[in-house]
């Protein structure tokens, strides 16, 4: 058996990853399917495209997936382009996708609803509308410069209320970098700060057309917006996000004028006169009310008599001033008292008084140790006298004067016969003087 024939796992994928790679019709390819197993991720997309009988692995990395303007969910139909490719760890191909789209609804409509949907969950849609003012001095539209959106704003807010003044601010209102221009400006009328309403839109066209307006950041915008917001995009029928989160939606730019302005001048002076009629007599029946009222006043007895006003509160104040002399009096006493105990204290606690018991203590003492000293001086006395007496009792001498004597030999006491011997000279001592003696014999008993 020749092993050099055989082909290990990694040469066998390696060899198919390069014919994948090298295959010209498989470099660009547009698939279709239903989206599979996708789950968002951080970075990196992993999912499946199937069909009812088929499925493939497929990975759009970060960069690529960051154009997609719509969000990805399973069980979508989409439109993918990529190139096929092997990944070798797995040894299974796999598409790497460039560019993704919804198929079906369209991918502007999907964009829409799904915004749409967002915006909603956060309550955009929900906020208190701001009332549009009904006398407006200024009034900032955010539309073309050149379109008839401008003219038909125009016209009617000098037909209706010509003391308006018109500010426009020109943006571009179609194409990509629209919704930035539409938000720009709007966030630049409201740093301005000197407006009471604002119109934004432009004419009608197709759903491509308006799109600027469907756009997260001009919707964040006109909710953001301190200025009262009315919205004139497209035609009657045209629905956009902008107009979901304005204050009032318009169908047109004249509608719009309207909305931002009274009806016509002469009738708002005549609400104005009538409003001023009706303010001076309310004012005529609340001033005969409070004059009424005044007299009413000016007859009661505070008026009259002002000085019961204050006569409870003199009574009460010498009561609470008899009060305040009792206390501060009680207060004294009991200082006094806590000061004389204190005085107590500190005489018994003083230096001189411990110094007096101090000496006193000395005092007694040293009569003790006198009277002590005594005493055993005088014990001692007699118990020497007595040692004395018990002394002389025992002298030698005592004895010998009751008529014993000592033998010496030779200078020491003999103290038993056995120590003497026949012829021996010895010394007698008697109580008067001593006498020698020869011994002549002993005997021992």
């Amino acid at each position: 058996m020749d092993r050099s024939q055989y082909l290990t796992v990694s040469e066998l994928t390696s060899y198919l990853k390069q014919k994948f790679d090298r295959d010209p019709y498989l470099k660009t390819v547009y698939l279709t399917g239903e989206l599979s197993n996708f789950r968002l991720r951080q970075r990196h997309q992993y999912f499946s495209i199937k069909d009812e009988n088929a499925v493939i692995d497929a990975v759009m990395f970060e960069r690529q997936f960051r154009q997609v303007n719509f969000r990805p969910e399973t069980g979508m139909k989409i439109l993918v382009v990529g190139h096929i490719g092997l990944y070798e760890k797995s040894g299974r191909y796999q598409i790497y996708v460039d560019r993704m789209e919804p198929d079906g609804l369209g991918a502007l409509y999907l964009q829409f609803e799904q915004l749409k949907k967002k915006l909603g969950a956060e309550g955009l849609f929900d906020q208190i509308p701001r009332p549009i003012p009904q006398f407006p001095k200024r009034i900032a539209v955010v539309t073309s410069l050149d379109g008839a959106v401008i003219r038909d704003i125009n016209t009617t807010v000098r037909r209706r209320y010509p003391i308006a003044q018109v500010v426009l601010f020109p943006t571009v209102v179609q194409g990509d970098k629209a919704a930035t221009d539409i938000a720009r400006q709007i966030n630049r009328a409201n740093q301005m700060g000197n407006f009471d309403t604002m119109i934004i839109g432009r004419g009608g066209g197709s759903l491509e057309d308006l799109w600027p307006f469907n756009e997260e950041i001009v919707a964040r915008a006109i909710a953001d917006s301190h200025i009262p917001v009315i919205s004139s995009v497209g035609h009657e029928t045209d629905t956009t996000i902008a107009d979901l989160v304005a204050d009032q939606r318009a169908a047109t730019p004249t509608a719009a004028a309207e909305l931002a302005t009274p009806n016509r001048l002469a009738d708002v002076l005549m609400t104005i006169q009538d409003d001023q009629v009706r303010l001076n007599s309310t004012m005529k029946k609340l001033i005969d009310f409070d004059r009424k009222q005044l007299q009413k006043q000016l007859q009661s007895y505070i008026f009259q008599q002002p000085s019961r006003l204050y006569e409870n509160y003199a009574q009460k104040l010498d009561q609470l001033t008899q009060t305040l002399k009792n206390d501060v009096s009680n207060l004294v006493r009991d200082r006094l008292n806590s000061v004389q105990q204190l005085q107590g204290r500190l005489q018994i606690n003083s230096p001189q008084h411990t110094i007096e018991q101090a000496q006193e203590t000395v005092t007694q003492l040293q009569n003790r140790l006198l009277s002590s000293a005594k005493n055993s001086q005088q014990q001692r006395h007699q118990k020497v006298m007595s040692l004395i007496q018990q002394l002389d009792s025992l002298s030698p001498l005592k004895i010998m004067g009751r008529g014993y004597s000592y033998v010496t030999y030779r200078n020491s006491v003999v103290n038993t016969v056995k120590e003497l011997k026949s012829g021996q000279q010895v010394s007698l001592h008697f109580n008067d003087g001593k006498a020698t003696a020869k011994i002549i014999g002993t005997k021992e008993n």
